[in-house]
Order: C-alpha cells, then sequence, then structure tokens
C-alpha cells in the first residue's frame, strides 16, 4: 500500500523529495559546487557581519550596552545571510540544477598536466622579462639620443 501523505499530484512541478520548506533539493548532487558555494558565500558573509559589527558598535539603544546591540545585530545579520544561503545552494531547484550542471561541466574539462603549467607558466616569464629588457633598450636609446640633441637637460 503506498503512502500518500508524501505524494504530490505530478501537475504540481516538484519532485517527491522537494515537498517540505527547507529539505535538500536533490540530495547526493553537486556535492563540491555546493561546498565551494558555501565557502565562497561564508568569507563574504564574514565581511559583512565584521561591518555590521563595528558599525554598530556607536549605537545605543534604550539602556543595553552598545556591545550587545552590536553583538545582536551581526548575529542577526550572520542568521538572515545564512538562511538565504541556505535556500539559493540546497532548496530553491533553479540555482540547485544550476549548481549540479556546473559540476557536471566542469567534469568533462580537460585539465591540463603539471608538465603542461610549469613549460607555459615559463614561458610566459621569458616572454616577459625578454620585452621588458627590450623596452628598457629603447627608452635608454631615446633618453641618449634626445639628450645628445639638447631636447633633454642631463
Amino acid at each position: 500500500m503506498a503512502d500518500t501523505n508524501n505524494m504530490i499530484p505530478a501537475s504540481s512541478g516538484m519532485d517527491a523529495e522537494h515537498s517540505s520548506g527547507f529539505s535538500v533539493y536533490k540530495p547526493g548532487q553537486g556535492y563540491y559546487t555546493r561546498m565551494g558555494t558555501i565557502v565562497g558565500a561564508s568569507m563574504v558573509s564574514i565581511l559583512g557581519i565584521l561591518w555590521i559589527w563595528e558599525y554598530m558598535k556607536g549605537m545605543k539603544l534604550g539602556t543595553l550596552n552598545p556591545l550587545y546591540v552590536a553583538a545582536g545585530g551581526a548575529i542577526l545579520v550572520g542568521g538572515i545571510i545564512t538562511l538565504v544561503v541556505y535556500y539559493l545552494v540546497f532548496v530553491k531547484p533553479k540555482s540547485v540544477d544550476f549548481l549540479i550542471a556546473t559540476e557536471g561541466e566542469m567534469k568533462k574539462v580537460n585539465w591540463s598536466t603539471r608538465r603542461e603549467v610549469i613549460g607555459s607558466t615559463t614561458a610566459v616569464i621569458v616572454t616577459v622579462l625578454v620585452i621588458s629588457v627590450f623596452c628598457y633598450g629603447i627608452d635608454r636609446a631615446f633618453f641618449w639620443f634626445f639628450a645628445q640633441i639638447k631636447v633633454l637637460d642631463v
């Protein structure tokens, strides 16, 4: 006998696993892109929380110590950011599908070997050094030339 409590009509456009408000949409898929997104969002949100903390340090709310006001504001902003990021990374189908597709595309990328990266980096550094020496030589030649014809006072 089928459990009718978790069944969603096919016309609703939702998966059975996405029936409740904050359940994880497509769990087990897109793990690395979800975790990378969480790490990046955490770094940015920490900066926002620190800004709010510094901004609210001087505020006084009634007889409350300004330190408590700043801490409360930072905790409130941190909680809101956490809920928004959780919703976007784990619950909202469009953004979750995008992260899953991104991970799938990244698996198709042909990554360079260590030898190729070292060779390419060496070529770029040598080219930059050669062009720098050439530009320096041309600059010195023009400097000498203009000094000889008394355009520059040396």
